[in-house]
């Protein structure tokens, strides 16, 4: 597959003397493209919802995008709460799925009418004491014992430290039950940046088995079913985009073998982040040197304080240089960036074009778990966030950070 910047060399240029790189830039149109397709896949379902996991692009303008597009929130902290407040979404069209939680995490939901995802049974009577217990609660499932795989981001089931144990699950419905609480969800998540259909429907086929035997043993219906997010993008030009529609076609096969033969009609809901922002994003940044030692090293204006994925889990983000995408890739660089740290760097032996102090780099796929993941190592600086709207205007969505606020945290006497 081939990989796409919306805007040509020239316009870029017209851009960066307006908003220095480094900075990520989002695409409005490929946003409303991808829920429209994740809706599309489920348009078959009673009903289904889409709970934007903000902590992908936790940005209250795209945020706004997707609520129009009928999307509510997936949360895991304050910030991500109010970040919601700011976009107008609010009540039920929130769900908090936060682990380890504080109290003012769930006082917070409460306050906003979220819906909370219980990530512990021992979370049950801690939220009814800090904050009440809500009109609709959930739990989340970790299927460890009927689920030895998960992938290579979450890992094994059995060691990813969250959710309830199937025990467990059975016994915080009941304790829920006794204290009074009657309108129920259920939800897992046990996969991350999957590619693979099979995993999708997998999925599903064990929350719904859960869901009829919570009915059967409980009398409880659940109101909606959330399979998490997960959904993964193609980094790599020789992998393939999720089949969203037969993923569709395979949990309604699911759905009604499973739910609607015991007579249960829930609603089923998503967390997606990265695939709804995740190709619609990209950190733009300039060749500031060129080194030659043991390798041939190419330095850019941008570090992993801006993109840590290749970091943090020596993932792939496919690069182009503006102006220089159909040449000859006839050359061998690690792409770094300035940090103190020998794992700064974008890729390792990459093939690329020749490169030349001041191109234009374009790093792709950062919309999600892109900008999000910053920090302030060795004073770095978080970059500004644009967004190309569909009229073809740019907006700054989020200033670049200055000395001024880094600094603003200190007491210096």
């Amino acid at each position: 597959m081939q990989k796409n910047f919306p805007l040509t060399k020239a316009q870029l240029e017209s851009l960066i003397a307006k908003y220095p790189t480094p900075f990520h830039i989002y695409d409005e149109s490929i946003i409303r493209r991808n829920i429209r397709r994740l809706k599309a896949a489920f348009d078959w379902a009673a009903e289904f919802r889409e709970y934007f996991a903000v902590k992908a692009c936790p940005n209250p303008r795209i945020v706004e995008i997707l609520a129009s597009e009928g999307a509510g929130t997936d949360c895991s902290s304050t910030a991500e709460l109010c970040i919601s407040e700011m976009a107008g979404v609010v009540g039920e069209k929130i769900m908090l799925t936060s682990n380890d939680t504080p109290a003012e995490e769930f006082r917070k939901a409460r306050e906003l009418g979220a819906v909370i995802n219980l990530d512990d049974i021992t979370h049950i009577e801690f939220l009814e004491r800090c904050a009440g217990l809500p009109d609709c609660l959930s739990f989340r499932y970790n299927p460890a014992d009927i689920m030895n795989d998960g992938n290579e981001i979450i890992g094994r089931p059995a060691e990813a430290k969250y959710g309830l144990t199937r025990a467990q699950i059975f016994d915080a419905y009941r304790m829920a039950l006794d204290k009074g609480v009657r309108r129920f969800g259920l939800h897992t998540m046990i996969v991350s940046n999957e590619l693979e259909t099979e995993a999708f429907i997998r999925t599903a086929e064990i929350m719904f088995e859960l869901a009829v035997e919570l009915k059967t043993r409980l009398g409880i219906e659940v109101e909606f079913i959330n399979l998490g997010g997960g959904i993964g993008l193609p980094y790599r030009l020789d992998q393939e985009p999720v089949d969203l529609a037969s993923v569709g076609t395979g949990i309604r096969m699911s759905y009604n073998n499973i739910l609607r033969a015991a007579d249960l009609e829930p609603a089923l809901a998503f967390e997606s982040g990265r695939a709804m922002t995740g190709d619609a994003g990209w950190l733009v940044s300039t060749v500031l040197h060129k080194k030659e030692t043991y390798k041939n090293y190419v330095g850019l204006d941008a570090c992993m304080a801006n993109l840590m994925r290749p970091a943090l889990y020596g993932a792939y983000h496919h690069i182009t240089v503006a102006g220089k995408e159909n040449a000859p890739l006839d050359h061998i660089y690690d792409v770094t960036g300035s940090l103190c740290e020998n794992n700064d760097k974008f890729a390792i032996d990459r093939r690329l074009p020749e490169i030349e102090r001041g191109d234009i780099v374009i790093i792709h796929d950062t919309g999600a778990h892109g900008h999000a993941m910053g920090f302030n190592y060795n004073g770095k600086l978080r970059s500004a966030e644009l967004l190309l709207k569909a009229d073809g205007s740019v907006e700054m969505i989020r200033r670049a950070e200055t000395l001024d606020d880094y600094f603003a945290t200190l007491r210096i006497k």
